[in-house]
């Protein structure tokens, strides 16, 4: 008898231990679960250079104009040639009211590195075997005339040439030299706060009307590469872009 009073409050305790444990498991679990729902909220903020911010027009307030810096990736269809992913690409311009009260804007830069082209000078889908000597890239430039006040979805507009850089090309051989594209991009859905310090705002956009002009300044290979591109092309030509932007007033920048 005395053996089996022995065990009975061993048992008791290890089912009562048992029990805490499963107690504590339980709200180890539960709290895990609320971990992640706080964890993952929001994107990294991208950084964003401002050394192209152009200098302000005469007599402009530094509080009440802003440069903007925009960066952007996406795709573009070219005549009859679909390009999937562009080099990113960044424009940096200021705007703010002039001295009489008009609205006033100045380019500041375009960058971006070459995009290739899916196939080269000789239109292999796959790119399969393809001689360096026969690539084909495309480099957007400005093209000298832009306006990015925004009315609703209109986006405004902006002009670009396209380099095309090859082996067998010359330095001027360009898409849009006298006549650039005129890019109008139209808003696809709502623009999105990223973050509110520093203010970035992400948005998506297309143009699917514009016009692209035959090559020029392509020497001996100028019809070669406007076959490859379907160039000129008056219609079929499209500009998808995911972008984010910041800005800041000129009172916050460094000074030039």
């Amino acid at each position: 008898m005395q053996t089996t009073t022995d065990r009975r409050p061993s048992a008791v305790r290890r089912r009562t231990a048992a029990l805490a444990a499963a107690a504590a498991l339980a709200a180890a679990v539960t709290a895990a679960a609320a971990v992640p729902a706080a964890a993952a909220e929001a994107p990294p903020v991208p950084s964003y250079d401002f050394s192209d911010c152009p200098d302000l027009p005469a007599g402009a307030d530094a509080t009440r104009w802003k440069c903007e810096v925009l960066t952007a990736t996406g795709s573009m269809t070219l005549g009859s040639r679909h390009v999937p992913a562009l080099a990113p690409m960044t424009l940096t311009h200021a705007e703010g009211p002039m001295p009489d009260g008009s609205k006033g804007q100045v380019w500041g830069a375009l960058r971006s590195e070459p995009t290739p082209v899916p196939g080269g000078l000789l239109g292999n889908p796959a790119g399969h075997g393809l001689p360096p000597l026969l690539s084909l890239s495309l480099q957007p430039e400005y093209g000298g005339r832009s306006d990015f006040y925004s009315v609703g979805n209109s986006l405004g507009l902006f002009t670009v040439r396209y380099r095309a850089i090859g082996p067998l090309l010359p330095q001027g051989c360009v898409i849009g030299g006298d006549a650039p594209l005129e890019i109008r991009l139209q808003r696809v859905g709502d623009s999105r706060w990223v973050s509110k310090n520093p203010p970035v705002i992400a948005f998506d956009a297309k143009d699917e009307l514009f016009t692209a002009p035959a090559a020029e300044g392509c020497g001996p290979l100028g019809r070669l590469v406007n076959d490859r591109l379907g160039l000129p092309a008056a219609q079929g030509n499209a500009m998808t872009l995911s972008a984010t932007y910041t800005f800041k007033t000129y009172d916050q920048l460094p000074p030039h």
